[in-house]
């Protein structure tokens, strides 16, 4: 006979809501809190260049100019080709990293170690580096790309757009690509290396084995990797002020730095707790798109009933 009385749902759910309270508050303090604030300042036209206005309320009013706004587009663009463009060559240059770092080799910690470093510096710092190597036509680009035969007269590369992205696009990825490789080694050592013995015993060569063993079961970490990324670079903001501050023109202005602008230049605050709105959603879209996309769930795989 069993003596043990059947177990209560109702206050096993009591005690993990109990005890997940805590945790519950600081993510609603620190996280939704200010969300919500943000989302109920858009809704309000408040410019402090005009305190005698008053903060009336106008509903989407702000979000419809947004909409109308040829600059906001312009920004919009830009930021999607920087993110377009320092994804790709992270995630390439981070995946061939990677792979390099989880070969054994004498010296492979120090390695490591090592390539950590411009992840580890400043980005303000990082950007005032780069900013200085392109800056003058006998800045240290110049003349190396002279030297090797790319370049026959000096460029002054902060002067137009198309060239202005170039040092703005390798200086980021010169300092994330490392952090995009050591996740990516992470999830390489996670993988059983018998499989690889497996199939090299049924004669399939490495480039095999990489479209149809490592880039599948990468999978979880070129997912966090791209998230973590992506957020990023749409939120990029201290190098691209630091290096062009949006400019020529406003030919290198993301969205970030003209939210920035909105709100601490032209003191637009409804206007831009608007543009951090959409900056938000879009990110938070873009997250689970690439869930749905790589066929991951949020809390892993549903339990089968």
């Amino acid at each position: 006979m069993n003596d043990r009385q059947p177990v209560d749902d109702s206050s096993e759910a009591r005690a993990g809501w109990l005890l997940t309270a805590p945790a519950l508050s600081v993510i609603l303090l620190v996280a939704l809190f200010p969300l919500g604030w943000t989302l109920w300042e858009s809704l309000h036209q408040h410019d402090l260049r005009m305190p005698w206005l008053g903060r009336p309320f106008v509903g989407l009013g702000n979000y419809l100019d947004i909409f109308q706004d040829a600059r906001f587009w312009q920004a919009l663009g830009h930021t999607a080709f920087f993110a377009v463009i320092s994804v790709s060559l992270e995630l390439s240059l981070g995946l061939a990293l990677a792979l390099a770092m989880n070969q054994a080799f004498r010296g492979r910690g120090i390695v490591r170690a090592a390539v950590l470093v411009p992840w580890a510096i400043p980005t303000v710092v990082a950007a005032l580096l780069w900013r200085f190597m392109f800056d003058s036509q006998a800045g240290i680009a110049n003349v190396l790309l002279a030297d090797v035969g790319l370049l026959h007269h000096p460029l002054v590369w902060f002067v137009r757009a198309s060239t202005a992205w170039v040092p703005v696009i390798l200086a980021d990825v010169w300092k994330t690509t490392p952090f995009v490789g050591l996740l990516l080694l992470a999830g390489l050592q996670s993988i059983d290396k018998e499989l690889y013995e497996a199939a090299a015993t049924d004669g399939a060569g490495a480039w095999w084995q990489l479209r149809h063993i490592t880039i599948p079961l990468l999978k979880p970490a070129i997912l966090v990797a791209l998230i973590f990324r992506t957020l990023d670079a749409f939120r990029v903001f201290d190098l691209i002020y630091v290096m062009t501050g949006g400019g020529p023109g406003t030919s290198t202005e993301p969205v970030a730095v003209y939210t920035f602008n909105s709100l601490l230049q032209n003191l637009e605050f409804g206007y831009g707790a608007a543009l951090s709105v959409i900056i938000f959603l879009v990110t938070f879209g873009l997250a689970m798109l690439y869930m749905r996309g790589l066929g991951l769930e949020l809390g892993g795989p549903r339990a089968r009933r």
